[in-house]
């Protein structure tokens, strides 16, 4: 069964960094287009970041020059690096992966920016 974890979510005052990871258990995981997503609540989910299997990135507006996306295919992991954290970039952050018809969510990682 694939498995989806995300880790380095936590409170962080505004300004801060936090650095979250993204690991999946799956064979050819060089393959997938890996996206981080956040939900706020009382919102919708949204696409903060994605990588796709040969290496090109999209951001949302809101954190374009603040967050950077990166993945390494030989540790099955991809990492979301925020930067100069705002209180409205708290969310629950969740990880995709997509490759052709599959993909896999994993359970998300609390991200709070609060002085």
């Amino acid at each position: 069964q694939v498995q989806v974890v995300e880790s380095g979510g936590g409170l962080v005052q505004p300004g801060g960094s936090l650095r979250l990871s993204c690991a999946a258990s799956v064979i050819i995981f060089r393959l997938y287009t890996v996206g981080w997503y956040r939900q706020a609540p009382g919102k919708q989910r949204d696409l903060v970041a994605e990588i796709t299997s040969g290496g090109s990135t999209n951001f949302a507006d809101s954190v374009k020059g603040r967050f950077t996306i990166s993945r390494d295919n030989a540790k099955n992991t991809v990492y979301l690096q925020m930067n100069s954290l705002k209180p409205e970039d708290t969310a629950v952050y969740s990880c995709n992966i997509m490759w052709r018809t599959t993909n896999y969510w994993g359970q998300g990682t609390q991200v709070t920016v609060s002085s």
